[in-house]
């Protein structure tokens, strides 16, 4: 068995659909680390689903729905931190906005 600590989501900012961010390939991943931050002026939303290989981003795995981050706001998604996505599965955003949310993402994938 080999782990390997890996940036998942290299910053970035997160778009106003519904965007894969980051894929278990071949591997079981263990999310550490999940953080977003408001860069605008004002208030922004992100949801973010944890979806199991074979499955669509959909209300049956939303782990955060909407999560409104006030302007230069920055939230690290504890109910994200220490999910384990399996091989296939994969983490997926989507803002309000695509102008205003910066998301970052880091763990461990074990093979």
């Amino acid at each position: 068995m080999t782990v390997t600590v890996k940036v998942l989501i290299p910053a970035k900012t997160a778009e106003a659909s519904q965007t894969t961010q980051y894929t278990a390939s071949n591997v079981t991943t263990l999310i550490d680390k999940f953080t977003a931050t408001n860069f605008s002026a004002s208030s922004a939303t992100l949801s973010v689903n944890l979806v199991t290989s074979g499955d669509t981003s959909g209300n049956q795995n939303l782990i955060t729905k909407t999560k409104t981050l006030a302007a230069a706001e920055v939230y690290t998604f504890p109910e994200i931190v220490g999910q384990v996505l399996m091989a296939g599965g994969f983490i997926s955003t989507i803002a309000d906005t695509a102008t205003a949310v910066n998301i970052r993402a880091s763990g461990r994938e074990v093979s």
